[in-house]
C-alpha cells in the first residue's frame, strides 16, 4: 500500500488500541492531529481504513456499543500493519518527501500581480500565520512532555520561518528593493525565453 499521512495516523491509533472509525476521528481532533491530516469529512477516515483492511494492515476486531449509540465495528492493527507502520516511519524521518504545496506555485507567478497588491496579500498571509502560531503554542496542555508536542513544535517553527521570510520580502517590496513592471517582465522574457 502506498503510504499516506492519514493511513499513518490511523495505523498509529490502532497500534495504541482497537478503535471504531468515529472514535479515530475524535481522537485525531482531540490531539490536534487534524492539523496534520484532513479528517474534516468522516468519510475520509472510513475510506482510508477500508484500504488498510484490503491491504491486510488492519482488520475488524469485534463490535462495541455505547449507551444510546448504534453498534460500531472495532478495528485492530495486524502484524503486517505494525511492520508497515514501522517501515513507513523509518522511511519518512530521514528522507524529505517530494511535496507540492500551493504557496511556492503562487510565488512563481507574482509577475501577474503588481508589487503593491503582492505586498498587501503577503501582509495578510503573515497575519494568518501569526494567528496559527499563537493557536499552536496555546493548545499544549501544561505539563505534557515535549515528546508528545514535537509535531506541533515543528509546525510552529516552520510557520515562524515562513513568517520571518515573508516579513523580509514585504520590507523589500515596501522600500522598492523588489519591484517590477511590464517593461521588466517583457525584457526578462525576451532575454531568457
Amino acid at each position: 500500500m502506498k503510504r499516506s499521512p492519514l493511513a499513518m495516523v490511523l495505523l498509529a491509533l490502532l497500534v495504541e488500541a482497537p478503535m471504531h472509525p468515529y472514535r479515530m476521528q475524535q481522537v485525531i481532533k482531540e490531539r490536534g492531529q487534524d492539523q496534520l491530516v484532513n479528517v474534516a469529512q468522516r468519510n475520509s477516515v472510513y475510506q482510508a481504513l477500508e484500504r488498510l483492511v484490503r491491504e491486510n494492515l488492519a482488520r475488524p476486531a469485534g463490535t462495541s456499543r455505547e449507551a444510546g449509540r448504534p453498534e460500531r465495528t472495532l478495528y485492530e492493527v495486524t502484524a503486517e500493519g505494525e511492520a508497515t507502520f514501522r517501515r513507513w516511519l523509518l522511511e519518512m524521518l530521514p528522507e524529505p518527501a517530494r511535496e507540492f504545496p500551493e504557496f511556492p506555485v503562487a510565488l512563481a507567478f507574482l509577475p501577474i500581480l503588481g508589487p503593491a497588491e503582492t505586498r498587501e496579500l503577503l501582509e495578510r498571509r503573515v497575519a494568518v500565520l501569526t494567528e496559527r502560531i499563537t493557536a499552536i503554542d496555546a493548545q499544549a496542555p501544561p505539563g505534557l512532555p515535549r515528546l508528545f508536542l514535537i509535531e506541533d513544535e515543528y509546525r510552529s517553527a516552520m510557520l515562524r520561518a515562513e513568517s520571518e521570510w515573508l516579513r523580509a520580502l514585504i520590507a523589500d517590496l515596501a522600500d522598492g528593493t523588489l519591484t517590477w513592471d511590464r517593461a521588466l517582465i517583457e525584457e526578462t522574457l525576451s532575454r531568457f525565453a
